[in-house]
């Protein structure tokens, strides 16, 4: 490699560095339950999405081996080269009866669900309006549909109705529109809040915009027998483009899109992230549908009570770590599951995940990119697989990290 572009490397690395934002992977290697080892350690984690523990249950596991005897571990080109699988439809067929939906496409990855979904429903002359937190992947969706993209403040229904009023006010263009998309999540990834679902709702039925709903940390969840957010509500009849995961409560990988026959035909034709990607791996899409199935019954309403529980003791161990009133703002408004500790700085949120890992519990800092300069945090995650001593471990192990000046859980940025 020429020493220029070596150098040039180093240079942006060295920033990175400076900015307090330096990453690198950190190897496990071995995972059971909820504990994980890594470096001859043994740790506790409350870092996965794994909200349920399916991902080591025995009926997830048998599904997924079942498939590679069947099927193989690969499958081989896109589905529109070499022939769609039947584990695939099985799949999609399970997501659309699960959801209510008329049909169900899968992706290799939640990103790849956005990516190819928004930019085959609006392109140049339209409009995407997404909350100020929905997930990255919805953003660089929006920008790659060469759309206008506008941002509302987070929940914020007045900020999108203003919005929305400036959208219905843009002179026509060659398709009839603007076509315009309103994006939302049901569940915050980072701030674990839910969106205010009705109203979205009302607002854009009021001016005539879709509304696409990521499902993923509210799927396998919220809602009866797990349905997510739209179906607690009632309201999934009335969202356009429902999107999802594979890979955080059904404890498989992948993504989805659901909803009309004519949405899914559409994406099999348009969405270039389906179209040009080798189709899932079969033992992926089988373990998925065994959660789905699971889902229904007495097996998964045990799992989602348990997630409840644990997720309500994990917040008092918050709450008893840094003292009311700065304890509840950690929690307020959570959907359980997701428990952000907001800390602001970035190298003080790092400094707090590193005692908290030297006492047995991984716990990430969470930093820009992911969320804005100044609002870092520490970002817990619950399970169904943690257990009252992984709590214990939890609550000693903010003790043992000697935090001499607590985070600032206002909220505001340190």
């Amino acid at each position: 490699m020429s020493e220029p572009f070596e150098e040039t490397l180093r240079q942006r690395l060295e920033a990175v560095r400076s900015q307090g934002l330096w990453r690198s992977l950190r190897p496990v290697d071995h995972r059971s339950g909820s504990e994980l080892e890594t470096g001859g350690h043994r740790l506790v984690s409350f870092a996965g999405n794994d909200y349920l523990g399916l991902s080591q249950h025995p009926a997830v596991l048998e599904a997924a081996v079942r498939a590679v005897y069947d099927w193989g571990c690969g499958s081989a080109a896109s589905r529109l080269i070499s022939g769609s699988l039947a584990v695939h439809h099985h799949l999609e067929d399970t997501l659309a009866e699960f959801l209510g939906t008329k049909a169900a496409l899968g992706f290799s990855t939640g990103h790849a669900a956005a990516t190819g979904t928004i930019p085959a429903l609006v392109g140049p002359g339209d409009v995407v309006i997404v909350d100020r937190l929905v997930h990255a992947c919805c953003v660089d969706a929006a920008r790659l549909s060469g759309a206008k993209l506008r941002v509302f403040r987070h929940n914020d229904l007045d900020d999108l109705d203003r919005i929305l009023r400036w959208a219905s006010a843009l002179p026509r263009n060659d398709s009839g529109g603007p076509r315009v998309l309103v994006v939302t999540e049901g569940v915050f990834s980072m701030d674990g809040d839910s969106a205010p679902l009705a109203g979205l709702v009302e607002l854009k039925e009021r001016h005539g915009a879709w509304l696409m709903l990521d499902e993923a940390h509210s799927t396998g969840v919220m809602g009866p027998e797990g349905r997510g957010l739209a179906a607690q509500l009632g309201l999934g009849s009335r969202v356009e483009v429902r999107m999802g995961t594979l890979g955080k409560a059904l404890g498989a990988s992948g993504g989805f899109i659901a909803g009309s026959r004519a949405l899914i035909d559409l994406l099999v034709n348009r969405a270039r992230s389906f179209i040009f990607s080798t189709a899932p791996v079969p033992a992926a899409a089988a373990a998925a549908a065994a959660a789905l199935e699971l889902m229904l019954t007495r097996d998964g309403e045990e799992a989602r009570q348990r997630l409840r529980s644990v997720a309500a003791a994990g917040a008092r161990v918050v709450a008893r770590a840094f003292p009311e009133p700065a304890g509840a703002a950690a929690y307020e408004g959570s959907a359980g599951h997701i428990l952000p500790v907001p800390v602001g700085d970035e190298a003080a949120a790092v400094a707090l995940a590193d005692r908290l890992r030297a006492a047995g519990v991984w716990v990430p800092a969470i930093r820009h990119p992911t969320v804005a300069r100044g609002s870092a945090r520490l970002r817990l995650t619950f399970s169904a697989a943690h257990t009252a001593a992984d709590l214990d471990s939890l609550e000693e192990a903010f003790n043992r990290a000697c935090i001499q000046t607590p985070p600032n859980l206002s909220g505001d940025a340190a």
